[in-house]
């Protein structure tokens, strides 16, 4: 969604703006392409190691290997005045699926990595994880309906052999039929996946700290694939807007906080009908843009936060403990 993404963006020479997940660095290049100066984020050391070989010598490039929940604390060392923009592509990258040795993906065999950056991979994690623990993972991140039966499944199955590649651990799941849209496994790798990086929890922080690091008319720009992270952005844009507990005749009015940000985008944008033919993991990204504005960040956003609009493992003791393993 590279046109929607620069349209929202709206980023000129001079400015500067964060792409939030540098990837393969196609909305970095269209960025650069404008004038602008970019901070470009990602925890993957091989798009570090790929971003400095394609963009050699661009000196409107800084490339920062954390995740992008540091965001607020990268922007007040390399733009002290605030950020013109920001932009978050989230979930996996094609790249990074592609690499089958990365585990991200069980359409061919490989190690049960998962992992975004360093940290503890997704075969550790099948391996010491409690069954309800594990049934809450899936549940939760995958939204699977049969999260129960394959928490006790791999249960079941690693008491005889650990499960340590792709194909182990989605045999689990049950073979693909006809009649199913998408593959049984499906669920149960997103979830497992997202749980292991803490996506979700990224999301949340990157959020803040978005709302910490743009300036007086900076923009944000997040590009969702899924329902949990559109979700997520969706309530935090809806809170941060002051479109959230506004009361009604049954409840008193909350007093809230001047707005943080406006809404550009009422509704999610899809990707255009071309875009989706071309790339059909394009199908499901939604596109949500705000403006920030002069007023503070808030301590009120970011309860209101906790307590709605986001599956409650991104706040557990379980997600925290195995984020910091």
């Amino acid at each position: 969604m590279l046109p929607e993404v620069l349209e929202a963006l709206k980023p000129s020479e001079g400015q500067v703006v964060a792409d939030g997940t540098f990837g393969a660095g196609g909305y970095t290049a269209g960025i650069l392409a404008t004038g602008a100066k970019v901070l470009a984020f990602d925890r993957d050391p091989t798009a570090i190691a790929a971003g400095k070989e394609r963009f050699e010598g661009e000196e409107r490039l800084t490339l920062i290997e954390r995740p992008f929940d540091s965001i607020a604390e990268e922007a007040a060392e390399h733009a002290p005045d605030g950020l013109d923009g920001a932009v978050f592509d989230l979930g996996v990258s094609s790249m990074q699926i592609d690499q089958s040795a990365r585990g991200f993906s069980f359409q061919k065999d490989g190690p049960l990595d998962m992992r975004m950056g360093d940290g503890v991979s997704a075969e550790e994690a099948i391996a010491e994880l409690t069954q309800d623990e594990l049934k809450t993972i899936l549940w939760q991140y995958g939204e699977e309906r049969r999260a129960g039966l394959l928490a006790a499944a791999i249960v079941r199955e690693r008491a005889k052999a650990p499960i340590t590649t792709t194909a182990q651990l989605a045999a689990l799941a049950g073979p693909q039929r006809a009649k199913d849209k998408i593959h049984p496994a499906t669920r149960m790798f997103q979830a497992i996946r997202i749980f292991v990086n803490d996506e979700l929890g990224q999301l949340v922080r990157a959020l803040m700290g978005a709302e910490e690091a743009l300036k007086d008319g900076g923009r944000l720009v997040v590009v969702t694939f899924h329902s949990l992270e559109d979700r997520i952005t969706k309530k935090f844009l809806t809170i941060a807007s002051a479109g959230d507990g506004g009361g009604s005749r049954h409840m008193p009015v909350i007093e809230r906080p001047d707005p943080s940000f406006t809404l550009e985008t009422r509704k999610a944008l899809a990707a255009s009908e071309d875009e989706a033919a071309q790339n059909p993991r394009a199908r499901s990204a939604k596109l949500r843009a705000a403006t920030r504005t002069s007023a503070a960040p808030t301590e009120w956003t970011k309860e209101r936060l906790r307590s709605l609009g986001a599956p409650s493992l991104v706040f557990s003791d379980l997600q925290a403990r195995w984020s910091q393993h």
